[in-house]
């Protein structure tokens, strides 16, 4: 994983003026699950308006029916709550955890602050059991500041 080019790439979406912000998203999740081989679902959450839940948004991968989360449950609702890093190297070790598919082994999922306010967040899954190292943590940290600058 070369970091630094990955970064640069999203700064190249992010900084596109002529893609709406869904376009945007959409091209993060493709760049992301096309450049990194163990990233086989990319997707984001965000709040539903006043809701105390998650509503998905752009994604690339396998079709999900998870396209609501109410906060607290699975990995995407434990960090609407928790509003940190949540990294599962092995889902099965997981009481909370809403499976999307027996193919996901592991998930990383990193909320997006907007003022200090968690808004939502990236929701990536693995087929491979510990995939994730801090490189993978520190890009999807990257990621997440950058969309918060336009969403």
């Amino acid at each position: 994983m070369n970091l630094q080019e990955l970064k640069n790439n999203i700064d190249t979406i992010v900084d596109t003026t002529t893609s709406s912000k869904e376009e945007k998203l959409q091209q993060i999740c493709d760049y992301l699950a096309s450049e990194i081989s163990y990233y086989d679902w990319v997707g984001f959450y965000f709040r539903n308006g006043d809701k105390e839940e998650l509503k998905l948004a752009q994604f690339n991968g396998e079709p999900t029916e998870h396209t609501i989360i109410p906060f607290g449950k699975g990995i995407c609702g434990q960090v609407a709550v928790s509003n940190e890093n949540f990294v599962v190297q092995d889902v099965s070790e997981q009481d909370n955890y809403i499976s999307c598919g027996w193919k996901v082994k592991s998930e990383i999922v990193i909320p997006i602050f907007v003022n200090g306010e968690n808004i939502g967040q990236i929701d990536i899954d693995s087929h491979t059991v510990n995939p994730f190292t801090p490189n993978d943590e520190e890009l999807l940290e990257y990621t997440c500041k950058k969309v918060a600058n336009f969403i």
